[in-house]
């Protein structure tokens, strides 16, 4: 059904499928199950083991499609690196970032499992959930380099973000927003109740998944907390501007309000996910 035709607002949803299963098109997913999952492992291999100029090229000849909006941004002038604000589609996100601007990058996570750890191809860097220790973490992690947060702690399948955590805004000065979206046709590469270090699978499992990064501006020096704003206005302030580059809707929903409602619990991963 077409969005505009939805009875009501529709925010969260699981499940893997990206299409609605008549008979014709459930009978196409399962003849294309074997070269799916070929391509997935491929594009994997593709994207951990080469260097970028080659990912790239391998990737987009394999069906990935990379759209990129913006430039990268100018080195910090305080000495530490510069933190790149991201809207969360899926786990891939800091991955397609730092592919995009071909630099290694940092991303700081809440929750990622093992297995997720071990194949991402970029430094990851779990939180507690502690706000002293991850503003800590944080800080000594953008004095080593620039990092990757995507503050709505959650992915979300629908144009809509959630609300920001307002940490990040405490801790730079050095803000730079990227809107990030995707699409895909046949698998989602999201869950909420199934196994999520195999989100980066079925996501690269379908024939031509697509990635958009939109690098903004830096934050003006005025909208940050070094001009004054609070960490609330400053995530705000982040998060409408990401959703007008986008065409998304803001919301108040927060990652908690997205597990309650589809899996039950409060979204911890355990390291067997």
């Amino acid at each position: 059904m077409p969005r505009e035709r939805y009875p009501e607002a529709l925010v969260f949803h699981d499940g893997r499928l990206a299409f609605l299963p008549t008979p014709a098109a459930t009978l196409s997913m399962f003849m294309w199950l074997p070269i799916g999952i070929f391509l997935a492992l491929f594009r994997l291999f593709v994207g951990i083991c080469l260097p970028y100029n080659l990912s790239i090229l391998l990737g987009v000849g394999s069906g990935v499609n990379i759209r990129v909006k913006g430039s990268a941004p100018k080195k910090s002038l305080n000495g530490k690196g510069v933190l790149h604000v991201c809207t969360h589609r899926t786990l891939l996100d800091p991955v397609f970032l730092s592919t995009s601007l071909k630099k290694p990058l940092t991303a700081v996570t809440y929750s990622l499992s093992t297995m997720s750890e071990i194949m991402a191809p970029i430094r990851t860097v779990r939180l507690s959930r502690d706000r002293r220790r991850d503003g800590e973490t944080m800080q000594r992690l953008l004095r080593e380099g620039d990092l990757v947060v995507c503050p709505e702690g959650t992915t979300c399948r629908e144009p809509y973000l959630l609300r920001f955590s307002s940490l990040f805004a405490e801790l730079a000065d050095e803000i730079v927003p990227v809107a990030m979206n995707t699409n895909v046709t046949m698998f989602y590469g999201t869950t909420a109740s199934g196994l999520k270090c195999l989100d980066p699978v079925f996501f690269l499992m379908n024939p031509r998944p697509s990635y958009s990064v939109h690098i903004l501006e830096k934050v003006p020096r005025e909208m940050t907390c070094a001009g004054g704003k609070t960490g609330h206005e400053v995530a705000n302030y982040l998060q409408r501007q990401l959703a007008a580059a986008l065409g998304f809707e803001c919301t108040s929903l927060t990652r908690r309000d997205k597990y309650l409602m589809l899996a039950g619990n409060e979204g911890v991963v355990n390291d067997k996910r």
